[in-house]
């Protein structure tokens, strides 16, 4: 390697700043033969050439665009390498991570409206899937008393993955698990009894496609239902008096599982 003064040609630090390569991988280039100085200073220091820099520019672009540095010494010192033939294999490459980019660039705006919305749906689908008595405003006031919740979380991360045909089933789902509720209660189901575990269990299982629900937690919405008028005219429309009943089989079976219901917390 001849000897050179610094006007002669570009310390590693500098060809590092006007590339925007860093130092280390400067000197790994050297190390593998893949782009060496060709000039050293008296003192020791590499320097780069002009024709230095234009192959690094080479090699930070193919860099750039994915190319291995195997590969892109072959490009580079390999005369049987077909240059356009590899370029455009990295092309289809590139064009295959953009489409999975968008992919996924969708999937965060869904994700972000689930956030900000709740509900990924019309206002004309909503009332189609949940019946004339649903309110569209409910979604946007659950977010100001939950939005900062682990809850409200959970219950985005699912909107967002669902349409209108995922959100039906979980209507029916809710739907028949009300009418089950009352022909239980109008055939006498006691609570504590085999039967109206069943029904409890089966509430959480419903009531996890918005976020999971533990036994302390089910005790807490039971209470919320009988307090709550809205919630209370809801299960009392569809059968007088469920509302408390619905209450007392989910104390019972808190009971069962060691949970005291006088005590139980949102946890």
């Amino acid at each position: 390697m001849p000897d050179a003064t610094d006007a002669d040609g570009l310390t590693v630090g500098q060809v590092s700043a006007r590339l925007g390569v860093t130092v280390r991988a400067l000197h790994h280039w050297d190390e593998i033969g893949l782009a060496r100085p060709s000039l050293r200073t008296a003192a020791g220091y590499r320097l780069y050439t002009a024709d230095d820099l234009e192959r690094l520019h080479r090699i930070a672009v193919y860099r750039e665009i994915g190319l291995g540095l195997d590969r892109i010494q072959a490009v580079l010192d390999d005369s049987t390498v077909d240059v356009l033939s590899a370029l455009r294999a990295q092309r289809a490459q590139v064009d295959e991570r953009i489409a999975r980019l968008k992919q996924l660039g969708a999937g965060l705006d869904r994700m972000i409206d689930a956030h900000e919305r709740g509900l990924l749906l019309t206002v004309e689908q909503q009332a189609a899937i949940f019946g004339p008595q649903w309110n569209p405003d409910w979604p946007a006031k659950a977010r100001q008393h939950y939005g900062d919740t682990t809850q409200w979380r959970q219950y985005a991360e699912r909107s967002a993955a669902r349409g209108p045909e995922e959100w039906q089933a979980v209507a029916d789902a809710v739907a028949g698990l009300d009418r089950d509720l009352a022909d239980a209660m109008d055939a006498g189901v006691t609570p504590g009894s085999p039967e109206a575990n069943q029904l409890v269990e089966r509430h959480r299982s419903v009531f996890a496609s918005f976020f999971p629900l533990t036994r302390e937690m089910q005790v807490c919405l039971g209470r919320m239902y009988e307090a709550d008028p809205g919630f209370a005219a809801h299960y009392d429309g569809v059968r007088a008096g469920l509302t408390t009943w619905f209450r007392q089989i989910i104390d019972a079976s808190a009971r069962a599982h060691g949970i005291d219901p006088d005590t139980a917390t949102w946890q």
